[in-house]
């Protein structure tokens, strides 16, 4: 779904007090769900989760996760639901072998950086993930699925829109009440700046949490190859305007945007169309890497890939070492 822009604004909008009695029924059937104790995993289990619907930045931070894991000597292992994926699993994921109908668009990007697992019974997912190597799990998304018990879990905000309008869904952004999340929270990280954002890190250092602040950043290499050029961009993420952002910032002369419902299907039509209006103007296609995966092989499509840069390396480090 492509979130609505009153779950951004600050002050409540008529549409978002008009769903608040459905947000609530949501929220406290979210909360009673979310007070179920988990099944104890076979290892250690780092949960990258987010307090909101859409994207925040939960694939770079686990990706960044299992690096930092990895040169502390251990041996993670990624466990994913597998959203948008036809696989219930658990199975692990090929990246030669399964697309993204198969497994979903996050786990084949993790599976490029250390094995991955996809599994909706995470309880089962986690045994695989023992059995292909794992002293340590790494579990994208997960922190209102009660099924698992986490053993730290670390809550990604994108800076820009923080909690929205904190209410929850339908009204809001929210998964659940933010005060039933923040005590299954262990720190949180906010990428990318602005206010809202700021305004979580101030209350996650109220509540005692460790507070991290990181950005996406573009690789170098891709970024200057970019600079200049006229292109048509499009993206099926979270909030495709953070994409279209980054790449006026790296210097891209961007034409014409698309944007997308987050994890998109796209049609061998919408990817033609895409192709032929970008042919048809002279200007180049580029989308994020989540979509690439989600697209023909064959089309004639530039990504822009990104990776999560922390402010304090150390401190991630630090909280990680004694897991």
């Amino acid at each position: 779904m492509r979130a609505p822009g009153f779950w951004w604004r600050d002050d409540p909008t008529p549409a978002a007090r008009l769903l608040a009695p459905l947000g609530a029924v949501y929220g406290a059937l979210a909360a009673r769900r979310m007070a179920r104790a988990g099944a104890e995993a076979p290892c250690p289990v780092v949960c990258i989760g987010n307090f909101t619907l859409g994207g925040a930045g939960k694939t770079p931070t686990a990706l960044a996760v299992a690096g930092l894991l990895g040169d502390l000597g251990r041996r993670p292992v990624f466990l994913s639901r597998g959203y948008g994926g036809r696989l219930a699993g658990p199975v692990r994921v090929e990246p030669t072998r399964h697309g993204a109908a198969e497994v979903g668009d996050e786990p084949l990007l993790l599976a490029r950086a250390a094995p991955a697992i996809v599994a909706r019974d995470r309880v089962a997912g986690a045994q695989a993930c023992r059995a292909a190597g794992a002293d340590i799990i790494v579990m994208d998304d997960g922190l209102q699925n009660p099924s698992l018990a986490k053993t730290f879990v670390i809550a990604v905000v994108d800076g820009a829109v923080g909690l929205g309008n904190g209410r929850v869904f339908p009204a809001g952004p929210l998964r659940a009440p933010a005060a039933v999340q923040w005590p299954r929270v262990h720190a949180a990280l906010v990428i990318g700046e602005g206010a809202p954002g700021a305004r979580v890190l101030v209350e996650a250092r109220a509540r005692g949490l460790p507070a991290l602040r990181g950005r996406l950043v573009p690789d170098p290499a891709v970024a200057a190859s970019l600079r200049g050029r006229p292109v048509l961009a499009f993206a099926g993420i979270g909030r495709p305007e953070k994409f279209f952002a980054t790449l006026r910032e790296v210097g891209a002369d961007l034409r014409e945007t698309r944007a997308f419902p987050d994890h998109h299907a796209f049609t061998a039509a919408e990817a033609e169309a895409l192709a032929a209006e970008a042919s048809r103007r002279n200007l180049l296609l580029v989308t994020t890497e989540k979509d690439r995966v989600r697209l023909p092989p064959a089309l004639p499509v530039a990504t822009l890939p990104v990776g999560l840069a922390l402010e304090e390396p150390e401190a991630l480090c630090a909280l990680l070492r004694g897991l």
